[in-house]
């Protein structure tokens, strides 16, 4: 079944982008792999998306957030949970996904087994559509990670790109040519020639 994102009944969660946990991330380049998550954050603030971060024991090895999410988003709520490994554990971040009012859950974080699929196994099971975002989502290797990707499937979570993502909330070019255009070449350089022949046509 075919459930469709919607700009107007969606949040996106970032849990887990912390300084030390990024440098746990093999299964996809790191510069490529920040790249997408500051994709995914400018995505949530061009749509206009309540945004959640939410980090795990920053005071030991994990680190603290990375400090682009932080001045990306600097008055979104942030929730530093003092020691629970499933985020959906701890009562305030579930009180702020509640309090955004939305049942459509974009999610991605570090490390995609854990910080990721705990907490979207834990939403599937609350009610809400789950969306995890692959390419912003990392971990120790290729076996771990289509490991959690089967997991979550299996229990009805959609796995996308941040691009799908970003496209799928748009619907139609006719609503904006420019913004997300310009989003899209800051992020990936093969679209900022396609976007550049564009503009000089």
């Amino acid at each position: 079944m075919y459930k469709r994102l919607d700009k107007n009944d969606a949040a996106v969660l970032l849990v887990d982008h912390q300084s030390g946990l990024l440098s746990l991330v093999r299964d996809i380049d790191p510069d490529k792999f920040k790249n997408n998550v500051l994709a995914l954050g400018d995505i949530a603030k061009y749509f206009k998306l309540p945004t959640i971060l939410t980090t795990s024991f920053e005071s030991g090895p994990n680190g603290p957030l990375v400090p682009e999410l932080k001045a990306q988003f600097p008055d979104a709520p942030y929730i530093a949970r003092p020691g629970q490994i499933n985020a959906w554990d701890n009562e305030d971040f579930v009180q702020a996904i509640k309090a955004t009012g939305k049942k459509q859950l974009i999610i991605a974080g570090v490390v995609t087994e854990v910080c990721v699929a705990f907490p979207a196994l834990s939403a599937i099971e609350a009610g809400f559509d789950v969306f995890v975002v692959t390419d912003a989502s990392g971990t120790f290797n290729e076996i771990t990670r289509d490991a959690a990707w089967a997991r979550m499937q299996q229990a009805g979570v959609q796995l996308m790109s941040w691009f799908a993502v970003a496209c799928e909330l748009h619907r139609d070019w006719r609503n904006d040519i420019e913004g997300l255009g310009n989003l899209f070449s800051n992020h990936i350089p093969d679209y900022r020639n396609l976007f550049t022949s564009f503009n000089k046509g």
